[in-house]
C-alpha cells in the first residue's frame, strides 16, 4: 500500500502531470480515479479536513453544472456543497494528492513537489 495517494482524472492535463511528477520520484501512489469511484460525502469532508480547506475551495467552478446548479450562490451551505460533488463528482477539483506531509489540491501540477520527500 502506497503511503501516497491522488484523486485523479486521466483526462486532466494538470492531474496527469502531478501523476508523472510523483512517479518520478519512483514512488507508486495509490490511484483513485474519483470519477468512476465518487466519494462519498463523509470521505469528502475527510479529504477537506486533511487539506484544512472547506468544500468552496475543492468545488471546480469550471464547467456546466456549476452554472447549471447556481453554485456560485452564497446560499449553499457547505454539506449541501458536499453533497453536491458527492452526487456530481465531476464538481470535484483535481489533482488531490495526499501523502504523510500532507493533503493539497495540486494546481499547478508542480504543487504535489510540496507534498514529496526530499531526496
Amino acid at each position: 500500500m502506497s503511503d501516497i495517494t491522488i484523486y485523479h482524472n486521466p483526462a486532466c492535463s494538470a492531474s496527469r502531470n502531478a501523476l508523472e511528477l510523483i512517479r518520478s520520484t519512483g514512488a507508486e501512489p495509490e490511484v483513485i480515479e474519483y470519477l468512476k469511484h465518487p466519494l462519498t460525502q463523509l470521505q469528502l469532508q475527510e479529504l477537506l479536513q486533511a487539506m484544512g480547506v472547506g468544500p468552496r475551495e475543492l468545488l471546480r467552478h469550471k464547467g456546466p453544472l456549476f452554472e447549471e446548479l447556481n453554485l456560485a450562490d452564497p446560499k449553499w451551505t457547505d454539506a449541501q456543497l458536499l453533497d453536491f460533488m458527492a452526487q456530481h463528482p465531476a464538481l470535484m477539483n483535481r489533482p488531490v494528492v495526499v501523502t504523510p506531509l500532507g493533503a493539497k489540491l495540486c494546481r499547478p501540477a508542480e504543487t504535489v513537489l510540496e507534498l514529496l520527500p526530499k531526496s
